[in-house]
């Protein structure tokens, strides 16, 4: 078995006398987008300060690649690459010319220079601004050369705090579908407070709550972060056809997950509510009403912090 990228064990944090961070365990898997969820002051960010090195743990240990990063502090930063959710970029030089001199940074040397940069560009699809200052770049432009940066050392991890912050809609669609694309060529771990973002990429989620790890879920390889869930109520008198409803919908590429007592189907769609309904109408089965349902994770996490702050 393949080990594990990062592997934490027991990390806790104090700032003071403030526990921030208490016996948080968990590891991320070669080629995994391993999702840090929870509410501002949960303790992602504290978390992520430890593994690149900038904070030491009060006790517990964390590896990167192998690499302890407190006993191998160099060498565990030398398999990551990190974007704050703050990110600081040099708006003054270019951008070819700022990841020239991080590359640079980051140990490249001369003869690889020209050809990481290019590298970089071409993954972030960088090539239309590469000449351009970076003070002139949009949000989401800034974005993707903070991510190039972070890729150029080639690392094992690419750790990314916050990274739909600030985005429009279209940019965080583009986000969304940029980390999908770097999982398949090294590991992902991604925080966010927004339960949305972390189903729609992540294949698993460490849900933390005032620093401590509540829960690790598994998410599907986002695939089910891809499916619509949603409350279906079909005529009275179909109500109780079950298969039927069932059958209709697995035409649609939709799931029957369970049926509420007030009547309505919890269904889980890949296409949306429109091929579904069509499927339903199609066999005969009439549709009164369709609602959008919270996802699973947004139930579980809703259930495990339950009363935490009353």
């Amino acid at each position: 078995m393949t080990p594990s990228v990062v592997v934490a064990d027991s990390l806790v944090k104090f700032y003071g006398k403030r526990l921030a961070v208490d016996r948080v365990s968990f590891d991320v898997r070669p080629n995994e987008v391993m999702g840090l969820l929870g509410p501002n002051g949960s303790g992602k960010s504290t978390i992520l300060r430890i593994l690149t090195g900038y904070l030491h743990p009060t006790s517990g240990t964390a590896k990167i690649g192998g690499w302890d990063v407190v006993a191998s502090s160099r060498e565990a930063r030398g398999q990551l690459g990190y974007v704050p959710e703050d990110v600081p970029l040099y708006a003054g030089m270019r951008v070819a010319e700022f990841l020239e001199f991080m590359a640079r940074v980051r140990g490249v040397q001369a003869p690889r220079l020209a050809s990481a940069v290019d590298e970089a560009v071409e993954r972030l699809s960088l090539g239309r601004v590469r000449t351009l200052l970076i003070a002139k770049l949009s949000r989401g432009y800034r974005q993707r050369v903070a991510i190039a940066q972070a890729l150029l050392g080639r690392p094992k991890l690419l750790v990314l705090d916050e990274p739909t912050n600030g985005l429009d809609p279209r940019q965080i669609i583009e986000v969304r579908e940029l980390i999908r694309a770097l999982s398949r060529e090294l590991s992902v771990l991604v925080t966010s407070h927004i339960l949305a973002e972390i189903e729609r990429v992540a294949h698993r989620a460490a849900i933390l709550l005032d620093g401590k790890l509540l829960s690790i879920e598994p998410l599907g390889g986002g695939g089910r972060a891809a499916r619509l869930r949603m409350h279906l109520r079909v005529a009275p008198d179909r109500g109780d056809a079950a298969q039927q409803v069932a059958a209709a919908l697995r035409k649609a590429g939709a799931e029957l997950v369970e049926s509420r007592d007030d009547g309505a189907w919890l269904i889980d769609s890949a296409e949306g509510a429109a091929p579904a309904v069509q499927a339903l109408v199609a066999a005969g089965i009439g549709v009164d009403e369709v609602t959008p349902a919270a996802s699973g994770l947004e139930e579980l996490f809703l259930r495990l912090t339950e009363g935490a702050h009353r």
